[in-house]
């Protein structure tokens, strides 16, 4: 069962609309997401799971809100949002190192004149919360598929955000990988109490570790634990059998 509006902190998606023209890519989206829970986005190809994303980020032009409201309830905030793309897309030669990477993104020194010792500390820091501090002075092409995802996993948490948003963040990493991924986001907003939204295909790892899972396409087609969401004839329909 996916737990009631319990009053706790939570940020709101209401009304959201994104329209090409005449064309809807994604209508009146509403869904909360409550802080501490995993929500899992599925829907086929061209559902508008990454322009959801993208919206709440403000990134496209939308209509509708997204609120953080705290936890008495009365609080309407913008809240900080957290972002980590399904791909990094660079020089896999570049001699950029992991802490190159962090200070390049929260110092305004240039990076070829060094850290000092408070950006280094910052940087490991923010390493250790994924389990990759060990990573500190590695280049970033030498890096796996699963470790860069970390990486930019532990950018995406400076500052500490209200909501953490995962676009297919697990595509192409083997299944170890994906283990340690999930493992070190659920560990995330267990210590954080933050939510996070993850848009996802892969439908064989989620019901272990999404508390809630919405089906999109164009709309919400329907939303709810794992087990109802996956049973749903609509699911069926446009996911095939699972």
């Amino acid at each position: 069962m996916i737990r009631e509006e319990c009053g706790l902190c939570c940020s709101k998606v209401e009304n959201l609309s994104v329209r090409r023209g005449k064309l809807d890519i994604i209508k009146d989206i509403n869904i909360h997401f409550h802080c501490g829970d995993l929500t899992a986005i599925i829907g086929p190809n061209g559902a508008g799971k990454t322009t959801l994303l993208r919206a709440m980020l403000g990134e496209i032009e939308h209509t509708g809100t997204l609120r953080f409201v705290d936890p008495s309830g009365h609080k309407n905030i913008k809240p900080v949002i957290g972002y980590v793309p399904q791909h990094l897309n660079f020089d896999r030669s570049t001699p950029m190192s992991v802490a190159d990477l962090f200070a390049a993104s929260i110092s305004k020194r240039p990076v070829w004149l060094g850290y000092n010792r408070k950006t280094i500390k910052e940087i490991s820091k923010s390493l250790d919360r994924v389990n990759m501090g060990y990573a500190i002075n590695r280049k970033i092409g030498d890096l796996s598929g699963g470790e860069l995802q970390r990486v930019m996993l532990a950018l995406a948490l400076n500052p500490m955000p209200n909501i953490l948003l995962l676009d297919e963040p697990i595509s192409g990493i083997d299944q170890a990988g994906s283990q340690m991924f999930y493992s070190t986001i659920s560990k995330l907003r267990e210590d954080y109490d933050m939510a996070i939204v993850l848009v996802s295909h892969d439908l064989q790892l989620l019901p272990k570790y999404a508390d809630k899972v919405v089906l999109l396409k164009t709309t919400i087609q329907c939303q709810g634990s794992a087990e109802y969401v996956f049973s749903h004839k609509k699911t069926k329909e446009l996911m095939g059998t699972l």
